[in-house]
């Protein structure tokens, strides 16, 4: 998968926290719920757009539109709840939990499940043998796909994208293979979970209560609006997830270790920055793919500093930083076509 000669990262973390300004790791209430306040007022706003975009047939490209910005609105908020789980929004825990739990909820992701997984891949981030998706295949269990036509190719590709996401929470595809058939993020039993199963029957129960409030929205304003206003925007969600988490991992300059050769600060570094989408991408999805490094590094810094924090960041590790400003569907495209594989052996 690495064209050239790979030197591994030799930063310590000590090292490189120590050259960054303290300010980096303050908590900004205000900003964060005004952040929040600003989603929810967009999607009102864009859910309106939709409606009377179906109520004046002339215009036929209104939904359309309005759904790719609701989209990326819910998105955003969903990446409000990523921040909840590290607990870097708020400085209160709670607040972070209970906030969290909605956020995700809303949008059909196990907010707690999800949370404790994902904690264990930014533990293990670039570990071949432990970290918690997006694990590349070896060259061995490739085997025949390497021979798959490009058509092949595109068709998996739209499979990964429309339905990648609810895949990975149901059977935690693209995770360590050696688990058990029956690991995914719902089921309290699944062996990661030992120390938090009440926290995800609360989540099992939060997402319960949420197909009975669908139902019952559906049953007062119709089936075709609730898929409108609601589900459309939900499916365009999974593909940005899927789309953002596969291109920070996924990259012909992006190594993946196994244990010998890997610590904290080589597999937080194994990730790249993404100019995703451009000013959309900084707006609507709050930097989630354009200072993604330094999140691996600080996970719980908030997200608001990821910009001043890169740049101090960059000063430190000079060439080991990595950052990209290729179209992102063209990113998309290239990187499921040419990263297939990495070695049997070696980093």
């Amino acid at each position: 998968m690495m064209a050239e000669k790979f030197c591994p990262p030799s930063w310590s973390l000590d090292e490189v926290k120590s050259r960054m300004p303290k300010e980096v790791f303050e908590h900004r209430p205000a900003r964060a719920l005004a952040v929040l306040a600003r989603d929810i007022s967009l999607a009102i706003l864009f859910g309106s757009a939709v409606v009377i975009a179906t109520c004046c047939t002339f215009i036929f490209t209104t939904p359309s539109l309005s759904w790719w910005f609701q989209g990326l609105v819910f998105t955003g908020i969903w990446v409000i709840g990523h921040e909840c789980a590290h607990e870097s929004f708020l400085p209160s825990k709670v607040a972070c939990q209970v906030l969290g739990l909605l956020t995700h909820s809303f949008l059909w992701t196990p907010h707690f499940g999800w949370k404790h997984v994902h904690n264990l891949h930014h533990r293990y981030h670039g570990l071949m043998e432990d970290d918690q998706h997006w694990i590349p295949r070896t060259r061995a269990q490739i085997g025949e796909s390497l021979q798959d036509t490009p058509i092949v190719n595109l068709a998996r590709l739209i499979v990964q994208q429309a339905i990648g996401f609810p895949l990975y929470l149901l059977f935690h595809v693209t995770g360590p293979r050696h688990y058990p058939w029956w690991t995914n993020h719902f089921n309290p039993f699944s062996f990661f979970y030992h120390d938090h199963r009440i926290s995800v029957i609360i989540s099992d129960i939060s997402l319960v209560l949420v197909a009975y409030l669908t139902r019952r929205a559906s049953d007062v304003f119709g089936v075709g609006n609730i898929v409108f206003l609601y589900a459309i925007p939900c499916l365009i969600v999974s593909h940005w997830v899927t789309m953002i988490v596969y291109l920070h991992h996924t990259d012909i300059r992006v190594p993946h270790y196994r244990r010998p050769a890997w610590n904290y600060v080589r597999g937080a570094l194994a990730t790249i920055d993404r100019d995703f989408l451009g000013w959309q991408g900084r707006f609507f999805l709050h930097d989630i793919a354009h200072f993604h490094v330094v999140h691996h590094i600080f996970p719980r810094m908030p997200f608001y500093h990821g910009e001043i924090a890169t740049k101090y960041l960059k000063a430190v590790i000079g060439s080991d930083y990595q950052m990209v400003s290729t179209p992102v569907f063209k990113d998309l495209w290239e990187t499921y076509s040419t990263c297939l594989f990495v070695e049997d052996n070696g980093v």
